[in-house]
């Protein structure tokens, strides 16, 4: 196996004219750069392991990153050691270490802030029923890193004990990272059928680094998008998130669609394709679902939001079971909102995902449309805070999604529906300032409402507390004698007779 040491190499910034081979040299250089940043943490570990005979390697994902000087705190390693000895290296060095992961040769510890993993090199074969490896433990790095699932993470750095890093990649993992490519190491068919998840981790990828996946990765998917079958909704559910929150989710969906992986995990997406937009008859619901989620990656203030881009990319899902041709010749989806906060939930909840992202990407898709009903200032007060109650903790999101939802190519249409929303937010900020709209509740409580109207604890109380709620959202507030006074007269109308 050939190697490349890079201790003393220096960064230089790249230029369109370098050759493969330069940009080669200034990519590992950057990386050599980050790991040595890591020194605190590499040189003791590798020592450990020399001085007890061993070899250890950073590997996969780490070195990827490394290489593309996105590096975060995850390292992970493999080596010849078996689990038990890896054990003993690390205690009394890692200032915790599980062994969660044992059973498939992995150790797992924390040191200075990086959390580690180490795991024996893996010869595993797999029964192609589910994606459980039946674990052998391997003898050599190449036989370990053939395994992996791309070529991009089969790269390896070896740890020295001296703290000399060398650069392995006997599978060309860096032509294809400098192609931008996604490619198996061995044929795609193989890798696949050993464990489908790869499927769903390459279109993963292609989101995350702004890669594309090989011509034969694209057939080899397309050809077996019916193996996913074999991977649990949970595993699924979480490589979608990881899709969602990439640098490039509009392309990562895409993938997903045109390799018909979308139709065995998520038919919505790819049956919007059905559905012209009844605003935007150039192009159909799918390309403006994507357009949209992009507008809502584009307003994001810092993290990425799995909230959000999940109710832009899902917000119209509802169109195609609700398009109607009208007379006129044009495209109705009457009520589309409402039964695609019904199919979020059905398709989520199917998936698995926890009950508060279910809830929360359904309201924002049934609330996506309430602010088509304001035009120049024209709701009332009681309308506004309507909006922000229904909204509550969404509402930061809910103005991102309605504004990312403009995607109308008319300049003219599209400042007026901007300035509209600069206008509503506006009201907001004026209601907000007078009143605490984040918590409209009634001007009475329980006890002061069964105190008033001399009546126990029941249905009736409730009742009557949603009166007070909603004279509170048509009024505003009311000081005591006010609500008193309203709900005397409310209880004069609705008290039972006899």
């Amino acid at each position: 196996m050939s190697g490349v040491y890079w201790v003393g190499s220096d960064p230089v910034t790249a230029t369109r004219e370098d050759s493969s081979d330069e940009r080669r040299d200034r990519l590992l250089a950057h990386a050599a750069v980050t790991l040595r940043q890591l020194s605190g943490v590499l040189d003791p570990l590798g020592a450990r392991f020399a001085e007890r005979g061993f070899s250890l390697y950073l590997v996969g994902g780490s070195v990827r990153d490394a290489v593309l000087s996105r590096l975060g705190s995850d390292l992970d390693f493999t080596t010849d050691a078996r689990p038990e000895q890896v054990q003993a290296i690390l205690r009394g060095w890692a200032e915790h270490t599980w062994d969660t992961g044992i059973a498939y040769g992995t150790v797992s510890a924390v040191r200075d802030g990086q959390h580690i993993e180490i795991t024996t090199f893996r010869a595993d074969t797999y029964d192609q029923v589910s994606r459980n490896p039946e674990v052998r433990f391997g003898d050599t790095l190449d036989e370990d890193l053939i395994r992996r699932d791309f070529t991009i993470n089969a790269m390896a750095v070896r740890i020295g004990a001296d703290g000399a890093q060398e650069f392995l990649d006997p599978l060309d993992g860096m032509k294809d990272l400098l192609a931008g490519i996604i490619d198996t190491p061995a044929a795609p068919e193989t890798s696949f059928t050993d464990d489908p998840l790869r499927m769903l981790r390459a279109v993963r990828f292609v989101s995350q680094l702004g890669f594309v996946p090989a011509p034969r990765v694209v057939v080899a998917i397309t050809e077996m998008v019916d193996a996913i079958g074999r991977i649990t909704v949970e595993r699924v559910a979480a490589e979608l998130d990881k899709l969602i929150l990439g640098d490039h989710p509009v392309d990562g969906v895409d993938a997903l669609v045109e390799t018909g992986l979308a139709e065995r995990v998520l038919p919505e997406i790819p049956g919007m394709k059905l559905a012209i937009d009844e605003h935007h008859q150039h192009k159909d619901v799918y390309w403006h679902s994507l357009t949209v989620l992009q507008q809502a990656v584009d307003l994001e203030e810092a993290d990425p939001d799995l909230i959000l881009r999940w109710a832009a990319l899902l917000h119209d899902i509802g169109k195609p079971a609700t398009r109607r041709h009208e007379p006129d010749g044009g495209v109705s989806f009457h009520h589309h909102e409402v039964v695609g906060a019904k199919m979020v939930r059905k398709r989520m909840k199917a998936l698995k995902y926890p009950k508060s992202v279910v809830e929360d990407v359904a309201n924002l898709v049934f609330l996506h449309l309430r602010f088509h009903g304001y035009d120049e200032g024209r709701w009332t007060d009681s309308a506004v805070r309507r909006y922000v109650t229904d909204a509550g903790e969404l509402l930061p999101r809910l103005h991102k999604l309605v504004r990312a939802d403009c995607t109308t190519r008319n300049k003219r249409r599209a400042a007026r529906l901007q300035g509209n929303y600069d206008d509503l937010e506006r009201r907001i900020a004026e209601l907000a300032a007078q009143e605490d709209l984040q918590r409209v509740r009634p001007d009475l409580d329980g006890n002061a409402i069964m105190e008033l109207l001399d009546i126990p604890a029941g249905p009736i109380v409730g009742r009557a507390w949603r009166f007070l709620k909603e004279l509170r959202l048509d009024r505003g507030p009311l000081d005591r004698d006010e609500a008193e006074a309203a709900l005397l007269e409310w209880w004069s109308r609705e008290k039972p007779s006899g």
